[in-house]
């Protein structure tokens, strides 16, 4: 049987050595970072013959962590908090979720020095809440209007935000125009691989109704996340509704195969690629997704091409002061978005109907085993973090 150091490095060998170095280095952090590096560890651990298996088929963020959760600006212009990545996403037992979720409240909890017996209480109230609003068989969202605790103040500081100081902080300009700051997360690119997204940029826009706010102006390489670190991933720059200040940044990542594909047992629709899995999750699932969100193709590769926004951000738990209350509300809310998007998305090829949904929330008996796997699973994870350590990777996985 392979180790826990054979198993990481078989699944992150076609990354670029370089970047899976910083991806190596940012695991051993601590044992969160750790955790979110390793989605595929999750899912490969994650019993076969266990009763949650048996709850409904839910579409899944498949990578639901304390960090994956933010703020941005949907379709309809308003700011909203929501599940924001779906990278791994796929159709599966809605439990799968709730695991991956409470064990990464569990794990985190050294960093965010909390007691074992609050970090288990939380755990709890995560799942009454998720529960409470399966239940209830109603979608509701959060925005500034029905936020509360530190998702309401994380969502109250972005009305501050101007596109002109996010420009600032990422760009410089170059006479009339702007061009990209090049350091640690913005690195160059061959021209050649420039202008073949520009030529990509230019076909796509021609489809769209102002072409021209997506003229290219400039384009990197993107270092972001921890999971999906080493793949191919750009950072865009495009005219936008003009230069210098009114430019727009775009995010370019490839759309790769989910880590939860191999152990799901459900028949899953076929994609006409991976970006377009991500792509319509995502839709199905946040209540206002993105106005630009769509998938296309370089060099035989999907990709998702979104907007970077300047209303962009995460919580920062940290932030809960010692205040246990805090700290509960913003794991709620977690728990209850997390409801809501799988009852938004429910009666889709093949997942659960809201009817289906409200049975299972009927009884709590699945709580007490799910939240017995996440504590024997924390406890794996912290000793798996450390046998990484002592293995010091780096890019070449040797």
């Amino acid at each position: 049987m392979a180790t826990v150091v054979e198993r990481i490095q078989q699944f992150n060998h076609n990354r670029k050595p370089e970047l899976l170095a910083l991806k190596y280095r940012t695991m051993r952090q601590d044992a969160f970072a750790f955790l979110r590096g390793t989605c595929h560890l999750f899912y490969e651990d994650f019993p076969t013959h266990s009763p949650l298996n048996a709850a409904p088929p839910v579409w899944l963020c498949g990578d639901l962590h304390l960090e994956n959760f933010g703020s941005y600006k949907g379709n309809d212009r308003l700011v909203y908090f929501d599940i924001n990545d779906f990278d791994e996403a796929v159709l599966a037992p809605c439990t799968w979720d709730l695991a991956r979720f409470i064990t990464s409240i569990l794990v985190a909890s050294d960093s965010l020095t909390i007691d074992a017996t609050d970090a288990q209480a939380l755990c709890q109230n995560a799942l009454t809440a998720y529960t409470r609003v399966l239940a209830k068989g109603q979608v509701g969202m959060v925005n500034r209007d029905t936020a509360t605790g530190l998702v309401k103040e994380l969502l109250d500081s972005l009305k501050q935000r101007k596109r002109k100081d996010f420009l600032e902080k990422r760009t410089e300009k170059v006479g009339k125009t702007r061009q990209l700051l090049l350091h640690e997360k913005a690195r160059a690119i061959a021209q050649t691989q420039r202008d073949k997204i520009a030529a990509l940029l230019e076909t796509w826009a021609a489809k769209q109704k102002k072409p021209k706010f997506f003229r290219l102006l400039d384009a990197a390489y993107r270092v972001a996340g921890t999971g999906s670190l080493g793949l191919e991933r750009y950072i865009l720059l495009v005219e936008g509704d003009g230069s210098p200040n009114n430019n727009y940044l775009l995010d370019l990542k490839t759309g790769s195969p989910s880590s939860l594909q191999p152990y799901v047992t459900l028949p899953q629709p076929q994609w006409a690629n991976q970006a377009e899995r991500i792509v319509t999750v995502q839709q199905r699932v946040q209540w206002a997704p993105p106005a630009l969100l769509d998938t296309v193709e370089l060099d035989s590769q999907a990709y998702v091409l979104r907007e970077l926004q300047p209303m962009d951000d995460a919580v920062n738990l940290s932030q809960w002061n010692g205040k246990l209350r805090r700290l509960r509300k913003v794991i709620e809310t977690m728990a209850e978005v997390t409801a809501w998007g799988q009852l938004l998305s429910g009666g889709r090829q093949g997942s659960a109907i809201a009817d289906d949904l409200i049975t299972f929330a009927q009884t709590s008996d699945w709580h007490q085993p799910l939240l017995h796997y996440a504590q024997t699973y924390a406890t794996q994870v912290e000793a798996d973090y450390q046998t990484f350590c002592q293995a010091k990777l780096e890019g070449n996985g040797e």
